[in-house]
């Protein structure tokens, strides 16, 4: 089980689910990747916890009835979220929501790229973020699709520390990576050729499977939907689905940590 108990600076390191349908989302996700829901915390307006073998793994919460809903939404880690609030202010970046203590939790704000991409900040303290990725049922990679692939590329280099490599630069495939040593952490691709007009520049979570075909039958039979189906890809066999309240997410079989498609 590849685990951690930090990220590096500027990697993801958690990601939640704001929901239509709190308890129908529990169950899914518990029936799809075997996660058991903490309760509710109305300290922290119903916010949850999911976990895999009681190791962290995703968070969740009922969508405001003025608020974006049924998204999932990846945070990158900080070591001074107002700081890095400030990067994101002088580099282009909008302020969604600013740099907030959640008590002994850690500090939190939400902003979005110059491309309009929304992205979270988390500062970790008592929690720190999913403690297992890369394997069935975890968090598994974390991918930009923009049409301001050079202009996104430098943000992320300059407000959360990025080392960036270039892995393809064709007019084809343009796609780079914020790396950790050896280690791939996050990838940003050039989408201005097939991002459909009306979708906005976004990012996607991956979530691992052992089994890229049978995740999307047992999710058609849990009531969600196939939004793109299977395809063999260098980085694994690769899926698009929604969940029954039409939450998007991607599937990646965990052969491979790193798709880019």
């Amino acid at each position: 089980m590849p685990t951690r108990d930090s990220a590096p600076i500027g990697a993801p390191c958690w990601v939640d689910l704001m929901t239509s349908d709190v308890e129908g989302s529990r169950a899914f996700y518990g029936a799809l990747f075997g996660w058991t829901a903490e309760e509710p915390n109305e300290q922290f307006g119903g916010y949850f916890n999911f976990r895999k073998e009681g190791v962290l793994v995703a968070g969740g919460m009922q969508a405001m009835p003025d608020g974006v809903a049924n998204v999932w939404s990846i945070y990158l880690a900080s070591d001074d979220t107002a700081k890095t609030v400030e990067g994101v202010t002088s580099n282009g970046g909008q302020i969604y929501s600013g740099a907030m203590q959640v008590m002994e939790l850690g500090t939190m704000a939400v902003v979005a790229d110059p491309g309009g991409a929304a992205i979270g900040i988390w500062q970790p303290g008592t929690h720190k973020g999913f403690g297992i990725l890369v394997e069935a049922g975890a968090p598994s990679w974390f991918e930009l699709h923009t049409r301001d692939y050079a202009t996104a590329v430098d943000f992320y280099r300059e407000v959360f520390h990025w080392t960036t490599q270039v892995q393809s630069d064709t007019p084809q495939f343009r796609y780079t990576t914020d790396n950790d040593g050896d280690t791939m952490l996050a990838g940003v691709m050039d989408a201005s050729a097939f991002l459909p007009e009306g979708v906005p520049n976004h990012w996607s979570v991956y979530f691992g499977t052992d089994d890229t075909d049978a995740s999307l039958a047992k999710i058609v039979e849990l009531g969600g939907s196939i939004v793109m189906p299977a395809e063999d890809t260098p980085y694994g066999r690769l899926a698009t689905a929604a969940d029954p309240a039409g939450a998007v997410f991607k599937l990646v079989s965990t052969s491979s940590p790193s798709p880019a498609s």
